[in-house]
Parts: C-alpha cells; sequence; structure tokens
C-alpha cells in the first residue's frame, strides 16, 4: 500500500465523490485553477498505485501536506504505526516567498511588460522598418516555434496571431528596406504555417486550408525551397487528420519532390508523412519504401535554418519513430518487434524537459502502443497505456489527439475481444472523450 492511499484511509476518503472536496479547496488555497480528476483516474491513484499527471501533483501534495514522492512510497510492512512525511521548506511543493504577489501572478505581471515593451520596439519608428524591429520579431517567433508543441494552443493563441498582424503589418505598409524583404516573408511563412496548424487542431479545417495557401505564398516569395516543403507538409497533415488519406499522399509526395535535394529533416518528415498516408490506404509498399528512405537519409542529414529553429520546424528522431510505428500500426501489425519500438516511442517522449517533448506526440505514441497492443490480442495492455492520454485535461484534447483516441475505438470495435468487460468498458470511456473542446477558446486579449 501507498502512503497516498493509507492518509485517505486514515481521512476516510475511499472514493472519489469523497476525496474531491478536500482536494478543490486545496486547490483554492493555492490559489489555482483546478481541473478536476475524473473517477476512473482517482481508482487508478489510489488502487493501482499510478502516480498522478503534473497537473494534479501540487494540488494533491497541498492536501496531504507531503511531496508526491514521499505520498507515492510503499508503507513498511514492518512499521506499526508508520507516519507520514511532512513537506519541509525545501518541498518542491511549498509556496516561494511572495512578499505581494505569488509567483503565478509575478509571470502574468511579467508577461505583460515584455508585451509593451516589445509593443513599443515594433512601433518606434513608423517611417521605416527599424533596426530593432526584425530582432525582436525573430525572437518572438522563435519562442512560438519552441512553445506550440509545448502548451495548450490556447496559451499563445493571442501571441500568435499579434506576431502574424505584425509582420504582415510590415509588409503591407512597405516601411521595410529591400534587403529586409526577405526576412519579413520568411517569417510571414512560418507564422502562416503555426496559424494553419493552430486552426487544424480546432478541427477547423477550412480555416487551416486556406491559411495554409497564404502561407505557401510567403514561403514563395521567400525563395525558401525548405519553407515550402515544410507547408506542403502540413497541407498534408491536415487531410490526414480529416481522414483524406488520397489528398494527403498527394501533398506529402509533393513536398517530399521538392525537399530531395533538401539536407535538413524536413524531407525525412514528407517521407514520414507519405508512409502514414499511405498506410491507411493499405499500400504497404510505398510504407516500407518511405520508411527505409527516411531512416537511410537521416545518417546524413545536416541542420538547416529551420531545424535550428527546432519546435514545429524540425522533425526529430523520437517523432520519426512515433511516425514508423503509426504506420505499421495503421497496417494492423502487433508483432514483438513492433510491439518494442511502440514502447520505445513512448518512452522516446517520457521525459518534458527533453527540447523534443511534444505533449500531442506523446499522447500520439501511447495511442499507437496501445493500437499495436490491441492488434496482439492485449486489450488489458491497450487499456493501460491509453490511460494517460484519456485522463488530459480538455485544453490540450486537439484534433490529432482526439482522431487518434477513436482509432483505438475503432480498432476495439473490430477486435475479437470486443465483448469482453475491458474493451467495452474503455471502448465506451473513449466514445465520450470530448471530441470539441468547450474550454478551448483563448483568454481574452489584454
Amino acid at each position: 500500500m501507498l502512503f497516498f492511499r493509507l492518509e485517505l484511509q486514515r481521512r476516510g476518503i475511499r472514493s472519489a465523490e469523497e476525496f474531491l472536496p478536500h482536494y478543490r479547496k486545496a486547490a483554492e488555497r493555492l490559489g489555482l485553477k483546478h481541473v478536476d480528476p475524473a473517477p476512473k483516474t482517482f481508482e487508478g491513484w489510489f488502487y493501482d498505485g499510478r502516480r498522478p499527471q503534473r497537473v494534479f501533483r501540487p494540488v494533491i501534495a497541498e492536501m496531504l501536506g507531503s511531496t508526491i514522492d514521499a505520498l507515492w512510497t510503499e508503507v513498511p510492512a514492518t512499521s506499526a504505526s508508520p507516519s507520514l512525511p511532512v513537506a519541509g521548506p525545501q518541498s518542491p511543493v511549498a509556496s516561494p516567498a511572495r512578499p505581494g504577489m505569488d509567483m503565478s501572478e509575478m509571470r502574468r505581471s511579467g508577461a505583460m511588460a515584455v508585451r509593451r515593451a516589445r509593443k513599443y520596439v515594433l512601433q518606434t519608428d513608423r517611417e521605416r522598418l527599424g533596426d530593432s524591429t526584425l530582432p525582436v520579431l525573430h525572437d518572438h517567433v522563435a519562442r512560438l516555434i519552441t512553445d506550440y508543441p509545448r502548451v495548450p494552443l490556447a496559451a499563445i493563441w493571442d501571441d500568435l496571431l499579434d506576431a502574424q498582424d505584425q509582420v504582415i503589418f510590415n509588409l503591407e505598409t512597405g516601411r521595410h528596406r529591400p534587403s529586409q524583404l526577405g526576412d519579413l516573408n520568411f517569417l510571414a511563412g512560418i507564422l502562416g504555417f503555426l496559424v494553419a496548424k493552430g486552426f487544424n487542431d480546432m478541427e477547423d479545417r477550412e480555416q487551416a486550408r486556406t491559411m495554409s495557401l497564404l502561407a505557401t505564398s510567403f514561403a514563395k516569395d521567400a525563395e525558401h525551397p525548405g519553407l515550402l516543403a515544410l507547408v506542403h507538409g502540413l497541407q498534408s497533415l491536415i487531410e490526414y487528420w480529416a481522414d483524406r488519406p488520397g489528398d494527403a499522399l498527394f501533398y506529402a509526395e509533393k513536398g517530399a519532390a521538392l525537399s530531395a535535394d533538401l539536407r535538413g529533416t524536413v524531407g525525412l518528415w514528407l517521407l514520414g508523412l507519405q508512409s502514414r498516408a499511405a498506410a491507411i490506404l493499405g499500400d504497404e509498399e510505398t510504407v516500407r519504401i518511405a520508411n527505409r528512405a527516411a531512416f537511410d537519409r537521416r545518417e546524413s542529414f545536416v541542420p538547416d535554418d529551420l531545424d535550428e529553429l527546432g519546435g514545429l520546424l524540425t522533425y526529430s528522431l523520437e517523432k520519426q519513430m512515433y511516425y514508423a510505428v503509426e504506420s505499421e500500426a495503421h497496417l494492423g501489425h502487433g508483432d514483438a518487434v513492433l510491439l518494442g519500438e511502440a514502447e520505445g516511442a513512448v518512452r522516446g517522449f517520457s521525459d518534458p524537459a527533453d527540447p523534443n517533448w511534444a505533449f500531442g506526440d506523446l499522447a500520439g505514441a501511447q495511442c499507437n502502443q496501445a493500437l499495436v497492443l490491441l492488434h496482439s490480442g492485449d486489450v488489458d495492455g491497450a487499456a493501460q497505456v491509453i490511460r494517460p492520454v484519456l485522463d488530459l485535461e480538455p485544453m490540450y484534447r486537439n484534433n490529432g489527439i482526439i482522431v487518434s483516441a477513436q482509432r483505438v475505438r475503432h480498432a476495439l470495435t473490430t477486435s475479437g475481444a470486443r465483448t469482453a468487460v475491458v474493451a467495452r468498458d474503455l471502448g465506451e470511456e473513449i466514445a465520450v472523450f470530448p471530441p470539441r473542446r468547450s474550454s478551448f477558446p483563448s483568454p481574452p486579449r489584454r
């Protein structure tokens, strides 16, 4: 038994209904906006000993007065009256020193100050694009590129649209020097790519397609073949998640042809996109050829300016493994080798401190692992590995994650174990996995 369960039992708490009032009070003491854990999430903590996701940990620690590590320690069998360690002053959940405001307030006010200062720099020279403007825009866009795969879209959507407005304004007014035009078009193309990706994540596919066409135009004006290939990749991605694999394959092949002589990872990404789309179409030969070519090219790739920006603009080895597993999963494979690769793909996204970590890629890799386990006949294993996906807060449930989860549900309905209790319960839970996130709209503009 864990100290977590023991401490709750000491307080007479044995169910989610009894747990939630105490949990909410702890969240209020911390001044945190919280999301209640689902009953099955609580049961996983209480009965199965699963560690809670990071979003729940500060509140649990505040509620029970100890660290998560201490709470998720086994109660010594030899102790007649085990005592729960108390969080000391160095505890990771201890409140920071705050003479007038807490850390979250300090960060919010600091972000507003940075926003005001950036706006001042960008508007100082109204007659001509100032020497400080492009570096500020570059830094802003670089941060958005890095943040996009790591945080909910609502957290950066306003900043993303503001940056796009500023770049297009500078292009429209002609306040730039001829030498600055290429940089502005490059930034406009990247921002168009990110905004189109945002619309797709919100399941607004028509807006995503329109913005991707605008991004294509900016990439052409910037005369940047890598960026143009990247946008074709996004167009493939949009159609892939829209369940139009034929169109997805068309755009992936178009981008792959454009990037055939490029040394960066964009060409590898397009091969991965080809493989996934071909797998949906049942074209096993194209899957094999594309994946083999991607891994061969990985050995000789040279990072380019897109790779240096990182985030969504680079295709890491971890992501390549995730795509390769997904292709095989779509083909219905579930052998021991693929099971190991699926587990490795999930492990590749296990560390949020890794610069290549992305919540969407982790969730996708977990759904793929569940699919492979289902194909091998392991329904219990599939239910276990997809649990973190189903426990995601609504703000993280983008279109790709929702579609990936629904693919697992479809596999459940066609598997031989579809009448098993575990399979039936899991299918019902995925069925109510919210396809539309009412909590998604972005925070108000300041």
